[in-house]
């Protein structure tokens, strides 16, 4: 039976790497039935419409998404900011419940890490409000959702994940003698949770001292967990030094099935390079090999994960976007 795959290419450069995904997808031979969904800053502004239920139901039967990026040119005015962020992206996660964000990076050979992020709570939530806005005397205040049900199986995910991998480690960060409520929270969550996996060996670090860490000895990390905020800074810095933005892939996944989970790389949109061939797919084409883990194809996902190494190693620089594409497809 085919895969229904549900595709938004997006913005600026994602309808370019979407298809160089989806090209080294189809070399592998799986059956897949597509659909295209036009969402994004684009479709905003010809429509002045985010995300209707409708096409939310409709990509809610999908069994898998992958998305390109989606986002307006820098600078431009015309989309007000947060609102595909809030709109889209975030109504995916809480509407699909995708509390997993994963996100993979190695580059030398002994720095493979994993890096495990909570989807659905923390900041993101939209706990807050502005009182007496455009004054001198405006408060604002953003609260952090953290529940018990949503720490747990974030931390759960993680513990199951790091017993599957060769080092068995896993590392929880916050910021726990500052943030003493959700940071406790966390804390007891993940000692407690820890007693049923007595392969794992653990530690915690401090946020801060993890960008440190990070930086100076990569090496010694296998899975990270962490919230949400801090773990969307992590993962940017973590891309930063295995190979940059190009190479970073990640999986809003929704583990127990109940719908599809999303596919992306974090690139962003990169209007200024439309249609000069420029934009790197790799990240596209990485995510497509975590969706195909996703589908139980781990055969065709081998493959490609394969491919992609063989052309990191024998060098990709000077290569357009379809040449990329086709050089993994050939070698898948």
């Amino acid at each position: 039976m085919a895969h229904r795959i549900g595709l938004i290419g997006g913005d600026g450069i994602g309808p370019e790497v979407v298809e160089e995904a989806m090209k080294v997808v189809r070399a592998t031979g799986i059956e897949v039935q597509e659909t295209n969904y036009e969402l994004g800053a684009a479709h905003y502004l010809k429509t002045g419409e985010v995300l209707s239920q409708e096409v939310l139901k409709d990509l809610s039967s999908q069994d898998a998404i992958l998305l390109g990026a989606v986002g307006p040119a820098i600078g431009s005015n015309e989309v007000p900011p947060g609102l595909l962020e809030r709109g889209l992206l975030l109504k995916l996660r809480f509407e699909l419940d995708l509390y997993i964000n994963l996100r993979p990076f190695s580059s030398l050979p002994d720095v493979d890490i994993a890096v495990v992020r909570e989807n659905t709570e923390g900041p993101y939530v939209g706990e807050g409000g502005v009182l007496r806005k455009g004054t001198p005397y405006e408060i604002a205040t953003q609260g952090s959702v953290n529940t018990r049900f949503g720490v747990e199986r974030c931390i759960r995910f993680a513990f199951e994940l790091a017993n599957k991998r060769d080092k068995k480690h896993l590392t929880l960060v916050h910021k726990t003698n500052v943030l003493s409520f959700s940071g406790d929270l966390w804390q007891r969550t993940f000692n407690e949770v820890k007693d049923e996996f007595p392969n794992v060996s653990t530690g915690y670090q401090h946020v801060d001292a993890a960008c440190i860490y990070l930086v100076e000895q990569p090496q010694n990390y296998d899975v990270i967990v962490t919230d949400n905020l801090f773990g969307d800074i992590l993962t940017d810095l973590a891309g930063a030094l295995t190979g940059g933005i190009g190479l970073a892939a990640s999986a809003n996944l929704n583990p127990t099935g109940s719908g599809p989970s999303l596919f992306e790389p974090v690139h962003g949109a990169a209007h200024d390079i439309v249609g000069t061939g420029a934009a790197n797919p790799l990240a596209a084409i990485i995510s497509a090999e975590m969706m195909l883990e996703f589908l139980k194809e781990d055969f065709a996902a081998e493959r490609v994960k394969k491919a992609v190494k063989e052309v990191i190693s024998s060098g990709f620089v000077g290569l357009s976007t379809s040449e990329i594409g086709d050089a993994v497809a050939e070698r898948v």
